[in-house]
């Protein structure tokens, strides 16, 4: 990989914000990273290779950030939302055995014996799309609670099952392997706690701030690669690491300044040239020799979409149950895994991507709908105020 080539996928990467520029469209912007390195890889001209080793190894660096990050994301410090826990468990234990009867269907209709991957795959939530859109629209009250319980549950056991049910065969060295990264993360939770209540992680901020010695920064990629190195060691995915690294520092509490240094190397550099990477790697001409596919990737969203609707018996308003059906991580921790492990057969992985974007699509909608309703009670309070 030349600094040209690298040059290139940083300016294709600004295809994401170009395309998420206005927020009314809830677009989010790893679809436009992904769009150009489609249209620049296997896809389209072909100037990308992702099969480039130096290119392959910084996408992995930045799959374990944009996991990490992800992680960050699940609020389980959050007293609020622990009291909604038993609602949002319920739920996701709910769309989690219709997501399975739908997953197995579906394999057994299109012929992939995946059911176990579509099952996790419909009943996922992402907590890093869903959050920042329930911050945005500024939505309040128990319901927002409930749904943020039931997401962080779901993105949490979805993101662990991903490597048990991916490749069946070596589910149970999979398990081992989860097992090792869950334990390192418990007890990097447990240091940071320590670290927290003694003051010592204080007082090394204030010493950092001062001297511009960026110690925290340092601290969180080392631990979050040592736990990489320890994935692939053990054969898991480095998605389970930035993941469970993500989680064991969100519940101690991410300090602001990390906070703001992370999204610097991550969004600013290291996530677009995953997404551009993962799109470059995907080969959306497959789908002409396997039309189904197409088929395929639409049912899983809808799938995912019509899963997460029926909470609306449980009294979930549809607004916020179509919400909970965006899914971004873990589809693409799937196509990503699934590539390396060679367990997809070709045109799979960008059905897999293509129901994401349904579901995404779907929470969208929903989302431009129910802001446009809050603007017109809004005006007609004011109006009779």
């Amino acid at each position: 990989m030349s600094f040209s080539t690298l040059a290139l996928v940083l300016v294709l990467g600004l295809a994401g914000p170009l395309l998420s520029w206005r927020t009314a469209w809830h677009i989010p912007v790893v679809l436009g990273e992904l769009v150009a390195g489609i249209v620049f890889g296997a896809t389209g001209f072909g100037v990308l290779h992702p099969s480039d080793p130096t290119f392959t190894f910084l996408a992995d660096m930045g799959f374990a950030l944009v996991m990490f990050v992800a992680g960050t994301h699940v609020p389980v410090g959050q007293p609020a939302v622990r009291g909604a826990l038993g609602v949002g468990a319920l739920r996701a234990v709910l769309v989690g055995v219709a997501a399975t009867g739908a997953g197995f269907g579906l394999a057994a209709w299109f012929g992939t014996g995946h059911g176990a991957l579509y099952s996790v795959l419909i009943a996922s939530s992402s907590a890093a799309l869903v959050l920042p859109i329930i911050d945005a629209q500024g939505l309040r009250g128990r319901p927002v609670l409930e749904l943020t319980a039931q997401v962080a549950i779901a993105d949490t056991a979805c993101v662990v099952a991903l490597p048990l049910v991916i490749d069946t065969g070596a589910a149970g060295r999979a398990a081992l392997g989860a097992a090792a990264v869950a334990g390192a993360a418990a007890v990097l939770w447990y240091l940071l706690r320590a670290l927290e209540r003694s003051g010592v992680r204080r007082r090394v901020h204030k010493i950092s701030e001062d001297r511009r010695f960026a110690l925290e920064l340092r601290v969180s990629l080392a631990v979050l690669f040592g736990l990489a190195a320890l994935a692939t060691r053990t054969h898991v995915s480095i998605m389970l690491a930035g993941f469970a690294a993500g989680l064991a520092v969100a519940g101690v509490g991410e300090p602001r300044r990390v906070a703001r240094q992370l999204f610097a190397i991550t969004d600013g550099f290291l996530a677009p040239l995953f997404f551009v990477w993962l799109g470059a790697r995907l080969n959306l001409r497959e789908f002409e020799q396997q039309p189904r596919l197409i088929l395929l990737g639409l049912a899983l969203g809808i799938a995912a979409v019509l899963a997460h609707a029926l909470m609306r018996i449980l009294g979930q308003p549809i607004t916020l149950a179509t919400l909970a059906a965006a899914q971004i991580g873990v589809p693409v921790a799937a196509v990503t895994v699934g590539a390396q492990l060679r367990v997809l057969e070709p045109g799979e992985g960008a059905a897999l991507m293509l129901g994401a974007l349904v579901t995404i699509a779907a929470s969208a909608a929903s989302v431009a709908l129910a802001a446009r309703g809050k603007g017109r009670d809004d005006s007609a309070r004011s109006t009779t105020l």
